[in-house]
């Protein structure tokens, strides 16, 4: 461990925000644990990349004419293997042999009995009890149609998968994403495959001009209405899509089309599943988990992993190397990252000062580890993304780890769709504050990556609403024809564009859309479940509202594309140059420019403007993009690539002039800026 670079690391990070330096202490205790993590992990000679490789020692694996078998249970006293091979009974040739002090079991076996596509599990006898356990490191996992029940599966098909893309050479450095769940993809009420929807959505994906997908709901999960966050088998991609080579082609079509796949990995908790999950894999309650009310998570009614345990680190390193080895993704979103940092999950807190980032309540084993599989990932692919899911606002989460940061590429700006809910649903339009509305979307650490978005898969759950639906509601069954007026439904479509608008345009380095809220898709999402007689109609995308030429909703959609064209064309995140022209409360106006292009918002829900004057940069200016275009649903109020001159005035020596432009209501205009 360099007391010099921990201390150059702190510099780094105390220079970007010196509020920080009250806590130097504490900081550098981290920094410094990090790395004596690190040196316990790979003894200070290795790198990390090539001791998280458990899932190439654990598991099954083919060794010449034989399978190996190998299983971490430090507390149990003997294991089988079961299948059809041994008629679902223990049998003393299918038993392991315990190999190491610390709890590696061992069996070596000829091939045939485990042949492609057998179904096995493990029989784990403990002091007390014994019961069936699905392998830990199993790669794919089935569940049977009649019984329900879940064993693992041998994948082992005469040939393996040959990729024709591998990765994409280069994840975007402003990411575009649109987050999809495979299973809810499809039209029909049925839970969609991987391949459907490589033929049929990821099309519309490529189509809509975003750059990266990020892949809900991969990693195996028994309760398919948890949304994929209760993870039982961590190293298994979800059977009830497909197959392991069905996933790795969607992956490759992807990076064919030039996208970037980032996955959702849940390594904030697991599922409580005994037999399915790792909760008393061995018999004892704290093998991979905190022991006590410490090791379950009250509002979850999962387990909670010990990342203070090498064995622990060991198999979550490996299972971030695996995804990226296996399946070849480009990268993670890392899921409730603020459960894991705080030791009472950061439920009902408010985070108002930094004392509640260095107090008692933080998980240092947890942050090291978020520090560590950063390290991995980036040491294992120096491009792969990485994404902080965090509401709690973690000084240094997405700053580097060479500046003293916990090494995440992005996180997420939560509080932009919390304010837009609170906003949309407590707040009359004529009283939308322009000044906080601003401060909200513009409010980030200057030394960290932000990605912004208007609602994700969040907002679209049943018990919360949509945007489009919070702005319209049951409106939207009796209205949305085209040739249909409607007041509600007219303002609905106006601020659904100048929500999305304004939040892309405002966002620090990249921007999120959840499938089908490009477009307003009209319900929200309900998995089957006893309370809905198990019905799969809500747990569905209807794509064919956005096709169809008599409804609105293909307006939404037309927009959504011409926005992220704007974006990509006009390079708005790699500028962070935003900066403030104009607000006016009273008239609800608000204009801003990036990269040389200008946006002005007028939020007022009935006061059109003609000839509205402010200061802007001299030069040419010439509308590229706006709202109310009747293409896009709207008014057509404005005429298309209209062209202002704003002179620089004699008296100023800035190079600025008074601009003047015709500014509807409830609309917005894009004007690319030449001097």
């Amino acid at each position: 461990m360099d007391t010099k670079d921990t201390d150059a690391k702190l510099g780094k990070l105390l220079e970007r925000d010196p509020y920080l330096a009250p806590y130097r202490k504490t900081i550098r205790g981290r920094l410094q644990k990090i790395d004596a993590t690190a040196d316990r992990l790979t003894g200070a000679q290795m790198r990390l990349t090539d001791v998280a490789a458990g899932h190439l020692y654990f598991g099954m694996h083919r060794d010449k004419d034989e399978l190996v078998f190998r299983e971490w249970a430090p507390n149990a006293t003997a294991l089988f293997l079961i299948g059809d091979f041994s008629q679902w009974q223990e049998q003393d040739r299918f038993g392991l042999k315990r190999i190491s002090a610390e709890g590696v079991w061992e069996i070596r076996l000829p091939a045939d009995p485990l042949h492609h596509q057998a179904l096995y599990r493990l029989r784990v006898h403990w002091p007390g009890g014994a019961g069936d356990r699905i392998p830990a490191y199993a790669r794919r996992v089935v569940q049977d149609a009649e019984t329900l029940i879940f064993n693992a599966q041998v994948w082992s098909p005469p040939r393996p998968y040959a990729w024709r893309c591998g990765h994409r050479r280069s994840p975007p450095s402003s990411p575009l994403i649109y987050e999809v769940h495979v299973g809810m993809a499809q039209e029909d009420p049925k839970v969609g495959t991987y391949s459907e929807f490589e033929e049929k959505v990821l099309p519309r994906v490529i189509a809509a001009g975003y750059n990266t997908l990020q892949l809900m709901a991969i990693q195996e999960h028994p309760y398919y209405g948890s949304f994929g966050y209760q993870v039982s088998n961590f190293f298994a991609a979800s059977s009830r899509f497909g197959t392991p080579d069905e996933l790795k082609s969607l992956v490759d079509a992807a990076h064919r089309a030039g996208l970037a796949v980032v996955m959702d990995l849940v390594h904030s908790h697991a599922v409580a599943n005994e037999v399915e999950g790792l909760s008393r894999f061995d018999g004892s309650s704290h093998q991979y988990f905190h022991d006590g009310p410490r090791g379950r998570h009250s509002a979850w009614d999962s387990r909670c992993f010990d990342y203070g345990k090498v064995e622990v680190l060991h198999f979550l390193l490996s299972n971030c190397r695996f995804w990226m080895d296996e399946y070849r993704v480009d990268g993670f979103r890392f899921d409730g990252i603020t459960s894991m940092l705080y030791l009472d999950h950061g439920l009902g807190k408010a985070f108002t000062t930094y004392d509640d980032y260095f107090g008692a309540n933080v998980d240092e084993d947890a942050l090291t580890y978020l520090a560590l599989a950063n390290r991995l990932i980036h040491e294992r692919r120096g491009d792969a993304i990485t994404i902080a899911e965090d509401v709690s606002g973690l000084p240094g989460l997405a700053a580097p780890l060479s500046r003293g940061g916990v090494g995440f590429d992005y996180r997420f700006a939560m509080g932009v769709p919390d304010y837009w809910i609170k906003l949309t649903k407590d707040t009359r339009d004529e009283h939308w504050p322009m000044g906080h509305l601003w401060y909200e979307l513009t409010n980030r650490r200057a030394d960290e990556k932000t990605i912004s978005y208007a609602e994700s898969h969040d907002q679209a759950l049943v018990g919360d609403q949509t945007l489009i639906f919070r702005l319209i509601g049951a409106d939207m069954y009796d209205h949305m024809q085209a040739d249909s007026g409607h007041l509600r439904v007219d303002r609905g479509l106006a601020l659904h564009k100048m929500i999305r608008l304004i939040t892309l345009a405002t966002a620090g380095h990249g921007y999120l859309n959840f499938m089908g809220n490009e477009f307003g898709h009209p319900e929200w999402i309900d998995f089957p479940r006893r309370g809905n007689d198990w019905s799969y109609h809500f747990a569905r995308r209807q794509w064919h509202l956005a096709q169809d030429q008599g409804l609105k909703y293909g307006c939404l959609a037309l927009f959504d594309r011409a926005m992220i064209r704007l974006a990509k064309r006009r390079q708005l995140f790699e500028s962070q140059d935003l900066r403030k022209l104009w607000e006016n409360e009273d008239d609800k106006i608000l204009i801003f420019m990036r990269a040389d292009t200008l946006f002005a918002f007028n939020f007022h829900p009935a006061r059109s403007v003609s000839d509205y004057r402010f200061n802007a940069p001299a030069g040419t200016y010439r509308m590229i993009l706006n709202t109310d275009d009747a293409s896009f649903g709207g008014h057509g109020r404005l005429t298309r690539d209209q062209v202002h001159t704003c002179a620089a005035e004699k008296i100023r020596a800035d190079e600025t002039g008074r601009l003047s432009l015709y500014l509807p209501c409830r609309a917005a205009v894009v004007l690319s800026h030449s001097k």
